[in-house]
């Protein structure tokens, strides 16, 4: 059988399902079973052997092995020991085995981020309406849909009022088809001529529906689309794009310094193998080849992070922009405020004063509230004395208070049936639904009220008016509800029919309070330099209240309706865009204007949003912010970022752990270049001076080996640091060397080559032995590295921070120091790495040249030498 030639009783009979009650939980465990998941097979993952060949790919690691090769020959056609070539494989080795941990710890938060941000679907099930994710759905399952909605599945409709759905991603045509669940269609039809039918992947951009599932997962056309495309390589977030560039620049430099290192070895008569190993070993040290996937890391762990902080980050690069933020513009309701809106009040045509709302309110106020509630898509489900509200708040906060005045949604429901809807858009402003109210069919249309009053012709509109204003001066929301009889229901549910030549019959006034946490959110992005801005729909006194009362809009500032907006050129708005803190009334493109003009100004924007209408401009902002309670799948799949808790305290959360991200990766990078630079100092000065190394091959790649790898990590889960923002927003294109950065490590660089280059000349001298040079120049080098890594934590100073408050660089230097006293005191293991025993007091010199940097840097700290950004 085809499903969409089918009609829908012999489709629903071969599915076994009553489309009323829908399947019960027995049945669709069953379903899952037979069918398996609702999912997309993701691509085949790599076998840990697979990661572990991939991590001897890179060019130098290459040279490193054929190093190690050559060494081999040498040693077997002199009859020397096989450490050396040994060793070098070993810590090859290691170094891949590294690599595959960061791998697979990078894929493991992605994978849970996945998981999180999985879509939803409303069910029937057992006769109930329920949301679960999509994942678990199976052919058989009846489910709604509404504007907003992604198509969680392939589906039949079976019932459907003014239906769109966008299906570019199947068909390729850009603008939504027209859906009816009574349409019929041939069996050759198109995909994109199958009215009847709805896809996964696809999204309802208008009206609402209730179908069927006729396939999931890799059975629905998506899913046979997706069997035939290769997988996706992932991309290179900008700042490891970045990184890479330096790299290559820093292996050009190494390789050049390595040349001249050769030709003043060879001159001096030094072994070509001995001067080989130490050029290349002194190459690989000198290009931070793990940076890019310790960089990944630190920012898997920030996303971690912030996931506990009720941030979801869809898209790795969206944590280095969050730093950048300096404009937020953000909606009001459910995010600035609590998104639990409560009817207070209410106008009844022809009454002289407001009524509050309460359990026994007057006649006139009921029928208000019955008559507004028929027009609600909205519902409130009790469950052991808690509320549940499902849809949208303005909407459930009328449900309720029916529901308070003995007027509970089901029974209405049932009373008076809605025989024809149209849902609400933010074109019309307005939602009207046709009922059958004792034996006659009632329009009843709610909206916002300068739209609505326009299509009245009866009612005191003026007196209306005026208890609009006072309650919107109140910051109360105002819904205004008209209605009229009509004779007979229309075969066509259209706008121009139904909303027009209306009775007025009264307002809801209701207010959602501002969140306790958004007024010193809000002071904090001040102090940050981001500047808070509000875009509503809502009317603008009540917004204007609202961004008053929680410090958005300050003296001096405007605000502004869609209406005058309009009528602002783009150069104009350009021009006002600063002193503009509150938009109400705004459209979809509106929105878009408005993230366009601050981004003329320089600015970097978040902009959040829920429904359709503000994945436009979501996906226009620098960062898009999904509300992940409120917020369609349109919305979430257009953003960058997702709350949770729909919550404006969380944006700014997530900007404060943005830039703490930003600081560890520039302190990791920092650390990384710092140490290097000094390694590649110091070989470098030496063999100019004294025509020798201080270091064998071995000894640096065991250097970056233990003092690199661990402590880097373990930078980049240095918590935030208090005063992050209290600084201004980071330029987007700033250097990550920017504000002295890259002297400072030169500099750093050069510290550490000098103090290891006293060390191994002092000892060479004193012992006339260059193997205890060596060892010397391994320990102050070694240390000084691990002992670094405190200095790097923050531009503060290390008695500000608290010496030991990363547990994990205290892990981290811990093993590091055990293993360079394992390779300095253990006889054979420091035999094998060319080391040789020191006096006691040679060890307490290395410890004291090591401390070195703790002085220095705490000097330049407390001087003002080393700066946070202004």
């Amino acid at each position: 059988m085809i499903p969409y030639t089918a009609n829908n009783e012999e489709l629903l009979n071969q599915l076994q399902v009553n489309p009323d009650k829908g399947l019960s939980s027995t049945e669709a465990s069953k379903r899952l079973t037979e069918y398996g998941e609702n999912k997309l097979q993701a691509k085949k993952k790599k076998s840990m052997l697979q990661r572990f060949l991939e991590q001897f790919y890179d060019v130098m690691i290459l040279i490193l092995i054929l190093a190690a090769a050559i060494s081999f020959v040498v040693a077997c056609y002199e009859g020397e020991g096989f450490y050396e070539p040994v060793l070098i494989l070993l810590i090859v080795v290691l170094n891949a085995i590294l690599g595959v941990v960061q791998e697979s710890r990078a894929e493991k938060a992605l994978e849970s981020l996945q998981e999180l941000s999985a879509p939803h679907a409303r069910v029937i099930r057992d006769g109930k309406e329920s949301i679960i994710e999509a994942s678990f759905l199976v052919p058989g399952d009846i489910i709604k849909l509404e504007a907003g909605d992604s198509v969680p599945a392939d589906a039949r409709l079976i019932h459907s009022s003014s239906l769109k759905s966008e299906e570019s991603a199947l068909t390729g045509e850009s603008v939504p088809s027209e859906k009816d669940a009574a349409a019929e269609v041939a069996a050759n039809a198109p995909l994109g001529d199958r009215f009847n039918m709805v896809y996964a992947g696809c999204s309802i951009t208008y009206g609402n529906a209730r179908a069927v599932i006729i396939a999931t997962g890799m059975n629905t056309e998506i899913g046979r689309i997706a069997n035939l495309l290769d997988a996706a390589n992932d991309r290179q977030t900008p700042l490891q794009h970045r990184l890479a560039v330096l790299g290559k620049y820093l292996g050009l430099m190494a390789l050049g310094i390595c040349a001249v290192i050769f030709i003043i070895g060879l001159i001096n008569g030094m072994k070509v193998m001995e001067i080989f190993m130490i050029a290349v070993a002194l190459a690989v040290s000198a290009i931070p080849e793990g940076l890019p996937a310790i960089v990944t890391i630190v920012l898997a762990i920030g996303v971690q992070r912030m996931v506990k902080k009720n941030a979801i980050i869809r898209r790795l690069p969206a944590v280095e922009t969050l730093g950048s933020a300096s404009v937020i513009c953000s909606d009001k309701t459910g995010t600035l405020t609590q998104n639990q809106m409560t009817l207070v009040k209410a106008f009844a045509d022809g009454a002289s004063v407001l009524e509050d709302i309460g359990e026994s309110n007057s006649a006139v106020i009921k029928k208000l509230l019955q008559y507004s509630a028929l027009c609600c898509d909205g519902t409130v489900e009790f469950e052991d004395g808690k509320e549940r509200h499902i849809g949208d708040p303005t909407e459930t906060s009328i449900v309720l208070a029916a529901h308070k005045n003995n007027l509970p949604k089901d029974e209405l429901n049932r009373l008076y049936p809605r025989l024809a809807e149209l849902p609400f858009d933010s074109d019309r402003k307005l939602m009207t639904t046709v009922n059958q109210i004792d034996g006659k069919y009632m329009v009843i249309v709610k909206g916002a009220f300068d739209v609505l009053a326009a299509r009245c012709i009866a009612g005191d509109l003026e007196a209306a008016r005026r208890f609009n204003n006072e309650m919107s001066r109140q910051a109360l929301r105002v819904l205004a509800v008209a209605y009229k009889e009509i004779e007979t229901l229309p075969e066509t549910a259209s706008s121009e029919e139904l909303e027009k030549d209306l009775i007025f019959m009264g307002l809801l006034g209701m207010i959602d309070p501002p969140r306790p946490e958004a007024r010193e959110a809000v002071a904090v992005c001040r102090r940050a330099g981001i500047k808070p801005v509000m875009i509503t729909g809502d009317h603008v006194e009540t917004a204007s209240a609202i961004a008053k009362d929680l410090g958005i809009m300050l003296e001096g500032d405007k605000a502004i309706t869609g209406s005058q907006l309009a009528n602002l050129s783009d150069s104009e708005l350009d021009e006002q865009v600063r002193q503009i803190s509150v938009y109400a009334r705004v459209s979809p493109e509106d929105k878009i204007r408005i993230v366009q003009a601050w981004q003329h100004q320089g600015e970097i924007v978040s902009m959040t949003g829920d429904g359709v209408n503000d994945a436009p401009a979501l996906k226009a902002a620098d960062i898009g912010c999904a509300m992940g309670i409120t917020g369609t799948d349109v919305a979430k799949g257009a953003a960058d970022m997702i709350l949770t808790d729909d919550n404006f305290a969380t944006i700014v959360d997530a900007v404060k752990e943005g830039r703490g991200i930003y600081d560890n990766i520039k302190n990791t990078v920092g650390f990384l270049l710092g140490t290097n630079v000094g390694e590649v100092l110091a070989v470098f000065l030496a063999m100019i001076l004294w025509k020798a190394s201080p270091f064998l091959a071995m000894q640096l790649l065991l250097i970056n080996l233990v003092t690199d790898g661990l402590p880097a990590i373990a930078l980049g889960m240095e918590p935030v640091e208090s005063d992050v923002m209290e600084r201004k927003p980071k330029p987007k294109e700033e250097s990550i060397f920017a504000h002295g950065m890259g002297t400072r490590i030169i500099l750093q660089g050069a510290m550490f080559a000098l103090l290891t280059l006293i060390g191994f000349f002092m000892v060479w001298q004193i012992t006339g032995d260059i193997v205890a040079g060596r060892s010397m120049a391994f320990l102050v080098m070694a240390l000084s590295q691990v002992i670094h890594s405190f200095n790097m934590r923050s531009n503060h100073s290390l008695f500000k921070t608290g010496i030991f408050t990363n547990r994990y660089l205290n892990g981290a230097a811990f093993i590091s120091l055990a293993l360079i006293a394992l390779v300095a005191f253990l006889p054979p293991v420091a035999f094998a790495f060319g080391l040789t025993q020191l006096s006691a007091a040679m060890y307490l010199y290395a410890l004291a040249l090591a401390l070195v940097p703790v002085v220095v840097l705490e000097f330049s700290k407390a001087f003002g030498l080393v700066k946070h950004q202004a």
